[in-house]
């Protein structure tokens, strides 16, 4: 348990680290103000009007970076700063959460793959890393047996959480990509901007890279123990 504690420890550190670094990035972005000035939201409205897209809402939540798009109700959800505000880092929110609406009117593979793992996750997330635990003590004190394959069921459980991880991180960068080709291609932004758009949206999937990796090196840990342990 030592070795799963400083590997958690040091996924943290990580993640803190690079959480803080896209937040520095996010304040420093806010303060170039958009030539065009248009708000995020109406940068939001442009890109799905310009893709054709007439059924999503754009709406204000509140929050710090509690963007994100709702594919159930059809809504883009802009944090209040990135609604209001007309600098490079509302439109690179803006243009990246419509790039999430694009591609749910597209199919887009990846997008539609983790919709479908999204209620799976929902219910067996936050009990894998338990029946991992319960079931190697089961199995300590019972020889294996049941408590095999309950840590087994858990690991299974925690791989479909690691899966929906990196399934996670093409629709992060594809959402990117088609922010930043609209930015670019329909002149929303200047050369300066663009950079600092693209810079900002590089951080913001950096966040979900760690999150893959550290998933993947929490369910490799978990693997070790219960099938390592075995004769």
């Amino acid at each position: 348990m030592f070795g799963y504690y400083i590997l958690i420890g040091a996924i943290a550190l990580v993640s803190w680290l690079v959480s803080n670094k896209l937040k520095q990035k996010f304040a420093f972005y806010s303060k170039r103000q958009l030539q065009n000035g248009m708000s995020g939201r109406e940068i939001a409205e442009k890109m799905l009007s310009d893709n054709g897209i007439y059924d999503v809402e754009v709406i204000s939540v509140r929050g710090q970076l509690t963007d994100h798009y709702n594919p159930k109700n059809k809504t883009v959800n802009l944090s209040e700063a990135v609604y209001n505000q007309r600098n490079a880092a509302a439109a690179a929110v803006a243009a990246h959460e419509v790039g999430h609406a694009v591609q749910h009117a597209q199919a887009y593979s990846a997008l539609e793959m983790r919709s479908a793992l999204v209620p799976v996750v929902s219910v067996t997330s936050g009990m894998s890393q338990w029946l991992v635990i319960g079931g190697l003590i089961m199995g300590a004190a019972a020889g294996v047996g049941m408590g095999y394959w309950v840590a087994v069921a858990g690991l299974v459980f925690m791989g479909a959480a690691t899966l929906f991880s990196f399934i996670t991180l093409p629709v992060e960068y594809d959402a990117s990509n088609r922010a930043l080709a609209w930015l670019k291609n329909k002149n929303m932004v200047s050369q300066q901007e663009y950079e600092g758009a693209e810079d900002a949206l590089k951080w913001a999937a950096r966040t979900y890279l760690v999150a893959a990796i550290g998933a993947l090196a929490s369910l490799l840990y978990w693997a070790l123990q219960v099938f390592g342990g075995r004769d």
